[in-house]
């Protein structure tokens, strides 16, 4: 059974699917980090891992509850991925920050816009006196969610877009994850956009270039498990009551430390976004400017 889960990797874990079935892994090792790869080549293969057809990169990290350095080498490595997946001449960037910031544990997407270098007001010309002659426009928002402005994040996306034409859009949002050993030491990128809230079953708009018109890299990290998944991740055992396996289905589980892991993982984020998009500016520079 395939409890509730936004990540690719855990999702080819659990289908355990042979040779030639539309589905790659290819993993590495960098420094602290381990890379796994997962390209959905086929639509039989988007099917077996209910995932679209594209590029599903899996960063997994020591947990972000424990202290980073600016510059070390998680950041770098989550960084170099984003920078493999944005397409090659790109100029302007909307960077959202999805999710409810009054909610910790969905706040990873609020948090991430607010410490976004954003740029696009400064004009070329002011950009080449102060020595930044490559400065990428750049803007950032954050929609907040349905409940609190009746309007779909993908619509306020639109909206924005229409006023700024960016070339492509990063996402950022809070996922689920079926087993609690993924919690806040994991990144996950993919270039096939995101539909809100579909790993806790509250489905929202699809945000993706089929609805936006130009490419979007959604990146996430899981901070909650359902408590169903919780408890066959401990037990191994699948077979809940199904009385209990509903009211276990509406109930998510989050770390203990969430507020830590948000408040570290939201300022790697950032400065891994930030450094992608600007990348002729060094880490002392960018630290500087946001």
């Amino acid at each position: 059974m395939i409890f509730g889960t936004d990540l690719a990797i855990e999702r080819r874990e659990i289908t355990n699917s042979g040779k030639n079935d539309g589905v790659t892994v290819k993993k590495r090792r960098i420094k602290s980090a381990s890379v796994t790869e997962i390209e959905i080549t086929t639509d039989a293969g988007a099917e077996k891992l209910g995932k679209p057809v594209g590029t599903y990169v899996t960063v997994e990290l020591p947990p972000f509850s424990s202290e980073f350095d600016d510059a070390d080498s998680r950041m770098l490595a989550v960084r170099d991925e984003i920078k493999k997946l944005l397409p090659k001449n790109t100029s302007g960037v909307l960077v959202v920050g999805l999710g409810n910031s009054d909610i910790t544990p969905d706040a990873l997407g609020p948090k991430t816009a607010k410490d976004i270098f954003s740029t696009r007001h400064i004009t070329k010309s002011l950009a080449e006196e102060v020595g930044l002659p490559s400065l990428r426009p750049v803007s950032s928002a954050s929609p907040g969610v349905l409940g609190q402005t009746g309007i779909e994040s993908a619509e306020m996306i639109r909206g924005i877009m229409n006023e700024t034409s960016p070339d492509a859009v990063i996402t950022v949002d809070a996922l689920s994850a079926r087993s609690i050993k993924r919690l806040g030491c994991t990144v996950q990128m993919t270039n096939t956009g995101i539909v809100p809230g579909s790993g806790v079953g509250n489905h929202r708009a699809e945000i993706s270039r089929k609805t936006l018109g130009v490419p979007v890299i959604a990146i996430g990290v899981p901070t909650v498990v359902d408590a169903a998944a919780l408890v066959y991740d401990i037990t191994g055992n699948e077979n809940i009551p199904q009385p209990e396996r509903e009211r276990a289905e509406k109930m998510m589980v989050t770390p203990r430390e969430i507020d830590v892991m948000i408040s570290r993982a939201s300022r790697l984020l950032a400065l891994a976004i930030n450094s992608a998009l600007q990348p002729d500016m060094d880490m002392q520079t960018l630290l500087s400017l946001v």
